[in-house]
């Protein structure tokens, strides 16, 4: 069912003013194509949550509804686990009588869809409403299983995993042989996907290998194949990344385009290290949605997003964002360029390596190899009339200087550094031998940021802690009244507790007396402090908010910014 405003589920959600029709409907224009059905853009663009959908919809023709935490999936029935039609329609029986069967569906108005499930199975269906994130967990743990489960060598002797093909850009054939590697291979790269991993590590060792996804930045054990196959699956994964498969002395670097769908592909680059044992393959996620998530997904506060928007808007300057890798630059970078991109805008990028294609955008690889760095790079779009700059990392004084000139010279320039926090970042560019005279006229917006795991919140629990304690942990007297701190449990939805990640932003403007310290050669603690002054936020404060909303835990506060 297209995504469209003509739903008796739209109209419904209108009438009951649980939804703004004017503010829902341009998203749908605007967006629907994105998503499979309207449940899911609704609930993504959080127009309305989960469980006021599955609320709403209950009340469309009396339908019954159930709370998927207390059903047994293996009620559901051998002979209907259909993967790909259950995800396609995003219903799931969950049992049946006779020629009848229970449909597990979020749009009970969805009529079309319903029928097309009647039709593949040959069953009537009996309609019952759930919410629609419970059931995207339901089906993605039937069909996951247990990921973290060992395989043997008999398992290998199936010839098949049963595991759907994903093509492949270059359309190669693998010989028959091949097919449980290819199976297992491309089972390990959807499961990746689905849990919501941003990178897998293949690694052989003396007599066991190991799979490791990071899942919310952590590393998880997910499967340990017989040691006996570590060449044929790393020689599996350098073919499909076009690598040297006879090259096992250096290290290589490719990557691999999958073709979920007619609309949906996901990008993976792929690094192959030799090791005493093998060659080690790690894989890193690109999923270019995450990078269009928007500015409203990511975690800024209020006032931090309004200065992220009002440095964008301006003409000319310097924006830098700063934290270790994996720390999320690249999808602020990415969201800011979203932002700018029109076609009015002439936007150049330089990056190493260009990790999501963005349409309109010019996007340069580096390559110093062959001569062309960031610096080459940024040389060259100062003649080709640019209005914004996007500089992967700033790393010697060449580059940073023609970035500094670019920005005082009428154009916006987007850049990262690898730094602890926002002050740190100017005491950097000053070290490298930038004069202050320039740094403090460049630049004009610093964002220090991690990463931090989000508590689930269908098992979060409430954790009673002494006044002193959260005083020490750096709440003020003013602020107990109103936090209340939560700890991971784990439950079936999430991992140990967790499930995705909210972003800790320090988002620093470099102010007029803020210029006046770099001018007097003041250092990171005086610019701290003069941050403060100015009300900015420092990671461990806006760390604290976010453990007092309830999105992460104290414990996790504590691990990113080593408070």
């Amino acid at each position: 069912m297209a995504v469209t405003t003509t739903s008796t589920l739209f109209r419904r959600l209108v009438q009951l003013r649980i939804i703004d029709g004017d503010k829902a409907t341009k998203i749908v224009n605007e967006k629907g194509s994105q998503f499979k059905n309207l449940p899911e853009l609704l609930i993504n663009e959080k127009l309305i949550s989960a469980e006021e959908l599955a609320s709403a919809a209950s009340g469309i023709g009396h339908a019954i509804s159930l709370d998927l935490d207390h059903f047994d999936m293996a009620y559901v029935p051998e002979d209907l686990r259909n993967e790909k039609l259950i995800r396609k329609t995003n219903m799931l029986p969950l049992g049946k009588r006779g020629r009848n069967m229970y449909l597990a569906v979020v749009d009970p108005t969805d009529i079309q869809t319903i029928e097309d499930f009647e039709f593949n199975t040959g069953l009537n269906a009996e309609v019952i409403v759930v919410d629609f994130k419970k059931l995207q967990a339901l089906i993605d743990k039937l069909f996951d299983g247990n990921l973290g489960g060992d395989f043997t060598d008999a398992d290998w002797d199936l010839g098949s995993l049963g595991i759907e093909q994903i093509e492949e850009d270059d359309g190669a054939q693998p010989d028959k042989d091949d097919q449980p590697i290819v199976a297992f291979i491309n089972k390990m790269l959807l499961d990746a996907i689905r849990k919501g991993a941003s990178d897998l590590h293949f690694e052989p060792y003396e007599k066991t290998y190991r799979i490791r996804f990071r899942i919310d930045g952590i590393l998880h054990e997910i499967a340990s194949p017989p040691v006996l196959l570590s060449t044929r699956l790393s020689a599996r994964l350098k073919v499909m990344a076009r690598l040297d498969i006879a090259e096992k002395r250096v290290p290589q670097d490719g990557r691999i385009k999958l073709k979920l769908s007619a609309k949906k592909s996901i990008d993976f680059r792929v690094s192959s290290l030799p090791t005493l044992w093998g060659e080690k393959i790690v894989m890193r996620i690109l999923d270019s949605d995450s990078a269009m998530l928007g500015i409203d997904v990511l975690g800024y506060e209020e006032h931090q997003k309004k200065l992220y928007l009002d440095a964008l808007a301006q003409p000319q300057g310097m924006i830098l964002v700063t934290g270790p890798t994996g720390s999320g630059k690249t999808v602020s970078l990415y969201t800011g360029l979203a932002i700018l991109n029109t076609s009015e805008t002439n936007i150049s990028t330089a990056e190493d390596p260009v990790e999501i294609n963005l349409a309109g955008v010019n996007q340069v690889q580096v390559n110093p190899r062959a001569g062309l760095t960031f610096a080459t790079a940024l040389k060259a779009f100062l003649r080709q009339d640019p209005d914004v700059v996007m500089v992967g990392e700033i790393r010697d004084l060449e580059t940073a200087e023609i970035a500094i000139k670019a920005a005082q010279t009428g154009h916006l320039v987007l850049s990262t550094l690898h730094t602890n926090s926002a002050p740190e970042t100017l005491t950097r560019l000053l070290n490298m031998g930038v004069p202050s005279y320039n740094v403090a006229s460049s630049v004009s917006l610093i964002i220090a940021q991690r990463l931090a795991r989000r508590l689930c919140s269908q098992c979060k629990q409430q954790e009673v802690l002494p006044e002193a304690e959260l005083l020490k942990q750096g709440f003020t007297a003013q602020q107990l009244p109103s936090v209340k701190i939560f700890k991971p449990v784990g439950c079936e939805y999430c991992t140990n507790g967790y499930k995705g990640r909210v972003g800790i932003y320090e988002v620093m403007p470099v102010s007029p007396k803020m210029a006046d310290i770099i001018m007097q050669g003041g250092n990171s603690l005086d610019i701290a402090a003069q941050a403060q002054t100015d009300g900015v936020n420092n990671l461990r404060q806006s760390g604290l908010i976010k453990a007092a909303a309830g999105l992460t835990s104290l414990a996790e506060i504590n691990r990113v910014t080593k408070g």
